[in-house]
């Protein structure tokens, strides 16, 4: 599995749900990047979802993106177009 953390968990995402409203974990995320092979480590994938791809999270990062809102503890929907 190749590609940049980021794409990564966006791939992972868009196996793992559908239409633009579709929640999910981290766990879940965790869960589907590992059945496909990756080499990440959970807290690189941990980090960059509640921190660095969070809309809604505080800007700690250099470079932050705009893709997940987190809508209730440790529960995110995709923002992006799909």
């Amino acid at each position: 599995m190749g590609g940049t953390a980021r794409e990564q968990i966006l791939a992972a995402i868009d196996r793992l749900t559908v239409g633009p409203d579709a929640t999910f974990t981290i766990q879940d995320v965790l869960v589907e990047l590992h059945a496909q092979g990756t080499q990440l480590a959970d807290s690189t994938i941990r980090t960059h979802m509640v921190s660095r791809m969070c809309a809604n999270a505080p800007d700690n990062h250099g470079t932050t993106y705009d893709d997940l809102e987190r809508i209730d503890r440790g529960i995110y929907r995709l923002r992006r177009e799909r």
